[in-house]
């Protein structure tokens, strides 16, 4: 009945609660994949699911043509925390900006690129992205996507997307020297491409081009956003200001929702008519994300993170057939031995009871709830150890 979009399910799951799921047949699993760094809080959070609750039976949906109460709070909160890594303070509100709520992580990214255009004006239109990033799989994310083998089905994509090997200055300083280019959209850490951090330096030097330029520099957040690397944002690991962030994934906690956040003088490049969305920013997400938000600040998921992956990448680089542990709090890859094919580790780990990722043919990628437990992490590392 369903599109050839997914390979058939390995297993079907019927309910969850923290960092556990259970299947059709009643078995237990260890959730390390989290929704692919969605569940953030772990599965049938209390908090998330009573303001979801109480929402539905108050008001679903009214369209953005009228107001509701609790996005604009969610807005501020984002802004706040955005503009805290940033610095706070840089004008147009508590962080310095402005949000755009949409359903997921691809379309905070869409209205980055619109706006990036809209703010550089005519003729400059050029995005230049990283070779292995991923930023979705609408047609103008894909082709922003640095993952070529994903392009040809789908051509001709839209026009004004050049890529560069991650890492590399000197390449990036020779893409924004064309004179059509308008933005650099990066992330923190690719994800989706293998978990490879940015190198040291390598954001930094990106913010110093974009300014000599004059091009924007816009941050993919949408796997690393709000806690999962150590810190509330990824940028901020690297003292850069970012003049638009994307984030999505762990906002809602299953419940979908995105945002794109711009600096203030950035965002009024937008006026009415520009970029919209039916659905984006209705009350019942925007009250999963406030419940969301507010647990994460009281929890400090990014202190609980940073902590916990301390843990993890301690225990998984003395596994034996571990080449590598990449990554940042609980964004983690473990690299794997050339014979040692990612999926079969994963499908092995799966009939042991715990969940990972294999995110690229030897990378795992580990993706816990920022509310994992010292005991859920050890029991995840002795898995892998029997797995291995």
């Amino acid at each position: 009945m369903l599109m050839n979009t997914y390979p058939p399910p390995a297993v079907t799951f019927v309910r969850g609660e923290g960092s556990r799921l259970w299947d059709t047949e009643g078995h237990s699993y260890l959730d390390f994949v989290g929704g692919v760094a969605v569940c953030s809080l772990g599965h049938a959070h209390p908090a998330v699911a009573e303001a979801v609750s109480r929402q539905a039976r108050t008001l679903l949906h009214v369209s953005n043509l009228y107001g509701t109460t609790v996005g604009a709070e969610v807005a501020a909160t984002l802004d706040r925390l955005i503009g805290g890594g940033i610095g706070g303070g840089i004008g147009g509100g508590i962080g310095g900006g402005r949000v755009f709520f949409a359903n997921s992580g691809a379309e905070a990214n869409e209205c980055a690129i619109k706006l990036a255009r809209k703010w550089a004006g005519a003729g400059r239109y050029a995005v230049i992205s990283a070779e292995r990033s991923f930023h979705g799989r609408t047609l103008a994310t894909l082709h922003a996507t640095g993952q070529f083998q994903r392009h040809p089905p789908f051509q001709p994509l839209p026009e004004g997307f050049r890529h560069v090997p991650y890492g590399s200055l000197d390449a990036l300083a020779a893409a924004v020297a064309a004179p059509d280019v308008a933005a650099v959209l990066l992330e923190t850490i690719q994800g989706e491409g293998g978990v490879w951090p940015a190198p040291p330096g390598y954001l930094e030097g990106a913010r110093r081009l974009c300014d000599e330029v004059g091009v924007l520099l816009m941050v993919d957040e949408v796997q690393t956003g709000l806690g999962r690397t150590g810190r509330w944002f990824g940028f901020e690991h690297h003292g850069v200001r970012p003049d638009v962030v994307t984030v999505a994934k762990a906002l809602g906690n299953g419940v979908p929702i995105g945002a794109c956040w711009a600096r203030a003088e950035v965002a009024d490049a937008f006026v009415p008519g520009d970029h919209a969305t039916t659905l984006g920013g209705q009350p019942l997400a925007t009250s999963a994300a406030r419940a969301v938000l507010r647990t994460m600040e009281e929890e400090d998921v990014p202190g609980r993170a940073a902590g916990a992956g301390e843990r993890l990448v301690a225990g998984l680089s003395k596994l034996a057939g571990v080449v590598e542990v990449r990554g940042r709090g609980l964004l983690l890859g473990v690299e794997l031995p050339p014979d040692r094919p990612a999926a079969d580790v994963a499908a092995a780990a799966l009939s042991c009871g715990l969940l990972v990722n294999p995110v690229q043919p030897t990378t795992l990628r580990l993706l816990p709830s920022l509310l994992v437990t010292d005991d859920e992490v050890d029991e995840a590392v002795s898995i892998l150890e029997d797995v291995l």
